[in-house]
């Protein structure tokens, strides 16, 4: 693994080789925001990334950017040119490197850019390091962008999220010099650590399936007489053949500096988890792009299907991204770190009470973040984090906090954890437990976000954490600074106490799939936005457009631009889901139905001869007229169905749209799907027209 990784990757150790020391050096100030990038520094780094690429088998170049589609976007030139006397030449400046073009109006944009406004700009991140993809003599190198458009608004998800780590950067910063006025940190990194999930199955049945093809989940089929019950897959044994797919990830992923570190079976058959070091926020982001991309590359190359879809199987535990955020000082003090916790240092305790009041204050616009149609399947089942917000502190942190202020001896010596067993090493006692249920729980240094989807880009729920807990940290700074050094103390405990006293509700240690938390919730005031349809909404609030117009991380029109985006996106899900649905039921569904009742029948025919009565064909004729049965329920709400999105798709306005799709379309899939769930259980297996759930989950 040593020699490969990295080796793709065009990390600050080549780039230092390469160019001038002078350079490098003007280079860092660039990336720490203290000096433009001039052209000259841009000509160099370019001709020293073009040499490397070039000699690592490269042809072209691509400004990768991540739009708003959740997915990312690539054009590719060629590094070659032609000279002024016709030969052929290996070429790229600076300009080329820092500056791309796109076009906005092919890109979801929410309305602000018209269809003929086409020109937007792709410009270098560059804190994000340049790699190599693709094979042989067919690489390219990748520089991570932003993309904005002509009239300069943000059309991706980079933009707001390195707005919102240079607002909480800067913000946590004035703070820790209030804390700590004797400490030389000089910088401090918003970082993220991000666990994906994802099931694999085989190629041929992904193919058959063209609700999954199309809509990327299965909106019909039972499941088989054995699921996840007996909690068999959770941890276990790596099959051979994914075993091969999963070193494989590792290989493609280590090759581009990306530390794959944890890979295991997840809970439902065929699902799978990887997780990846913790780095700065903009890095983790990217790299949790380029994983997904590759992980369903390389389940390709092993004809396997690679879903990462919320919810591909109902019945079964869907798909969630997990986000680990932190902030971490320039000289590698973690400042969510619990163990610096003691009477002379209340540091910890205060960036812990601001993420309470940011997620309290605005634990509306946390659970927005996460909603989108496949998730909506997801959240609120045992098996992920309830749709309530909540924050998991664990006990012994809610008594500190409840007795801020008060004489309460600290335990600095760590327990040990023992096993009762003879010679068995004894293990240090984390300072919380876990708590699988929470949607926002303390694990130890930072804080874990469970409820982003799965096929989602982690730059929305980061961005608006980043934001909301960077307004919080602002308004703790503008409290204590200037005060009198002498009283600083006592002042940083009146409002810790003042802060935990107001936002002490969202904080809940125990079950969040228990149904008393949702009665405990509503007494507390907790929002409970069940689906998007209610998390829309959210953006159009006023204290929401004020919340990011004021950190500059979105204008107003930038966050209505995502609003429109947003509901779009639910429309064409929805839309798909439902022409998928008519058209598998109708030309799939419905001719194997009739086949199969033809066959009975003819059956019923035939041993009616040879029995010369019904006496012993009861049972088959009720079979019979059950399958009919559910037939002509089917044709009824598949014409329902028809007629309704014809109806949606006459209503002009985006939200009442959603609004209409959400009570009339979804609650007749629901019903369709009932129908051909209970139709599939009549049919004979090898006359059924696709493949089953216990053909995609247990055939691997």
């Amino acid at each position: 693994m040593l020699e490969i990784f990295g080796q793709f990757c065009f990390t600050e150790d080549k780039l230092k080789s390469r160019i001038p020391e002078s350079y490098f050096k003007e280079f860092k100030k660039v990336q720490n925001g203290e000096k433009e990038l001039s052209i000259e520094l841009a000509d160099s780094i370019a001709n020293a990334v073009k040499n490397w690429a070039t000699e690592n088998g490269a042809t072209h170049f691509t400004h990768w950017f991540q739009p708003l589609t959740e997915l990312t976007a690539e054009k590719h030139d060629s590094f070659i040119s032609m000279s002024s006397d016709g030969t052929c030449v290996s070429q790229f400046s600076g300009k080329e490197l820092i500056k791309g073009e796109a076009d906005t109006s092919s890109f979801p944009n929410g309305g602000v850019r018209s269809t003929f406004e086409a020109r937007g700009y792709t410009a270098w991140d560059c804190k994000s390091p340049m790699f190599l993809r693709g094979e042989g003599l067919s690489k390219s190198l990748y520089i991570p962008t932003a993309f904005i458009g002509y009239n300069q608004m943000a059309l991706d998800k980079k933009v707001p999220l390195l707005r919102s780590i240079d607002f909480i950067s800067e913000q946590a910063l004035r703070l820790k010099k209030i804390l700590d006025p004797k400490s030389n940190v000089t910088s401090i990194t918003n970082t993220l650590g991000l666990e994906q999930e994802y099931f694999l199955i085989e190629k041929k049945f992904w193919e058959k399936r063209q609700d999954l093809m199309l809509s990327g989940r299965t909106i019909f089929g039972s499941l088989p007489p054995k699921g996840q019950e007996l909690n068999d897959h959770y941890y276990g044994s790596i099959k051979e053949k994914v075993e091969k797919v999963m070193n494989e990830i590792d290989t493609e992923l280590w090759k581009i500096g990306i530390m794959a570190k944890t890979k295991h079976n997840e809970v439902a058959p065929n699902q799978f988890e990887i997780a990846l070091m913790f780095t700065t926020a903009n890095v983790a982001v990217d790299q949790n792009q380029l994983t997904m991309d590759i992980i369903k590359k390389v389940a390709d190359r092993h004809k396997l299907s690679a879903l990462l879809h919320e919810k591909p199987f109902k019945g079964v535990n869907g798909s969630g991204k997990h986000c680990n955020w932190s902030l971490s000082t320039n000289l590698g003090e973690n400042l969510l770190d619990p163990s610096s916790l003691s009477k002379n240092n209340l540091q910890f305790l205060v960036f812990l009470t601001a993420v309470l009041e940011g997620i309290d204050r605005y634990e509306d616009v946390l659970r927005a973040s996460c909603a989108t149609p496949g998730n909506d399947h997801r959240l609120g089942g045992h098996e992920a984090p309830p749709a309530i917000i909540s924050v998991f502190i664990g006990e012994e942190l809610e008594e500190i906090l409840k007795n801020i202020g008060k004489i309460v001896p600290v335990n600095e010596a760590q327990e040990n954890m023992e096993f009762g067993v003879k010679n068995f090493t004894k293990i240090p006692k984390d300072i919380s437990d876990r708590n699988r249920t929470s949607p926002f729980a303390f694990t130890g240094n930072k804080f874990e976000f469970r409820m982003p989807g799965s096929s989602a880009s982690a730059s929305t729920p980061t961005f608006i954490i980043n934001t909301i807990i960077g307004t919080i940290i602002k308004e703790y700074a503008d409290y204590l600074e200037g005060r009198d050094s002498k009283n600083l103390k006592k002042d940083i405990i009146e409002l810790i106490k003042d802060r935990y006293e107001k936002h002490k509700r969202i904080i809940f240690n125990g079950n969040g799939y228990d149904e008393s938390w949702k009665i405990e919730a509503e007494k507390r005031g907790l929002k409970n936005l069940k689906n998007t349809l209610e998390g829309l909404r959210i953006y159009k609030q006023e204290n929401i457009v004020e919340l990011f117009k004021n950190a500059k991380v979105l204008s107003p029109e930038e966050l209505e631009a995502r609003y429109m985006v947003y509901c779009e996106r639910y429309i064409k899900q929805v839309n798909i889901e439902g022409s998928s649905m008519v058209r598998i039921a109708r030309n799939e569904i419905y001719p194997a139905l009739m086949e199969y009742a033809a066959k009975i029948s003819n059956s019923i025919l035939s041993l009616r001869e040879v029995l010369g009565d019904d006496e012993f064909l009861v049972a088959d004729k009720a079979h019979l007229v059950k399958l009919l049965a559910g037939k002509n329920r089917l044709k009824d709400y598949l014409a329902q169905l028809e007629s309704q999105l014809v109806v949606a798709n006459e209503i002009e306005d985006l939200y009442e749209k959603v609004v209409y799709l959400n009570k009339e379309i979804i609650p007749l899939l629901k019903c369709l799907r009932d129908i051909i769930d209970l139709l599939e259980h009549q049919v004979e297996k090898k006359v059924w027209p696709v493949p089953t759930y216990e053909d995609m989950l247990f055939k691997l």
